[in-house]
């Protein structure tokens, strides 16, 4: 059902998150735009005006190695500037109070560590762009040691441990999805009684599965985003409205 009003949708929400037992949030993008960050995907979003360097040629061209963090470094004061928005606020305060057990996102930012999730509640479908590891062995880095190798050596830098590329740690096209936390989303949203999708427009797969699959685990399914999305039919909610707006008045619950 979709909300007639704004108003209207918030109080079915607070009906709905008062009654729930075990609240699964999914994000996508949407939720970080008020913070600053684009929407990738959207007209005017960095995908159409950068194509994307595909895994592969990743790891097959250092040229497209050094352009990939070429582009990165031009985002970091981008991310390094963006705090948590309302939504973000608003899922920290249902987590803090014991509804949420964990978020499943499809955000690379940092914010819902940020807005206080502990991080091991944060199931990171596609990675995490405020560090970079090691695409051979999974060491860890530091992006002020990564630009710093960038300027002195002229081009991106190889791990000291074992020499293969280093790598913003962020799942890319052509890269197989992390096992952990496709494992821990499928437990969350098999095991939930309300699934809040917000601000992802739910067509990159297998991450948009989950709303389905809480559904049809018994789940009752909210659908927050602007735009209609392909699941809409199947949700118990949908609310078009800004996401800040929607989610702002319960920050204080």
């Amino acid at each position: 059902m979709i909300a007639s009003d704004l108003r209207s949708g918030v109080e079915q929400l607070g009906d709905m998150i008062a009654e729930a037992s075990t609240i699964v949030p999914f994000t996508g993008a949407g939720i970080s735009t008020e913070c600053g960050i684009p929407d990738f995907r959207s007209p005017g979003g960095l995908w159409t005006r950068n194509r994307p360097i595909p895994f592969d040629e990743f790891v097959a061209s250092s040229d497209a190695r050094d352009e990939a963090w070429r582009r990165r470094f031009a985002m970091e004061p981008t991310f390094a500037a963006a705090r948590p928005g309302r939504g973000h606020r608003a899922l920290a305060a249902l987590y803090k109070a014991g509804k949420v057990p964990a978020i499943i996102t499809q955000n690379i930012d940092n914010l819902h560590q940020m807005s206080g999730f502990a991080a091991d509640h944060v199931v990171e479908l596609h990675g995490n762009t405020t560090y970079a590891r090691c695409i051979g062995c999974g060491q860890a880095y530091d992006l002020p040691w990564v630009k710093q190798r960038f300027d002195t050596m002229g081009g991106a830098p190889d791990c000291t441990v074992c020499d293969e590329p280093i790598k913003a740690a962020t799942v890319s096209f052509g890269q197989a999805m992390p096992e952990d936390e496709m494992r821990r989303a499928t437990e969350l949203a098999q095991g939930c009684d309300l699934f809040i999708a917000i601000g992802s427009s739910l067509v990159v797969w297998p991450a948009a599965g989950f709303p389905l699959m809480a559904k049809n685990n018994g789940a009752r399914l909210v659908i927050v985003n602007n735009e209609p999305t392909e699941q809409d039919d199947i949700a118990d909610l949908v609310i078009r409205h800004d996401i800040g707006e929607t989610l702002g008045p319960f920050v204080g619950n």
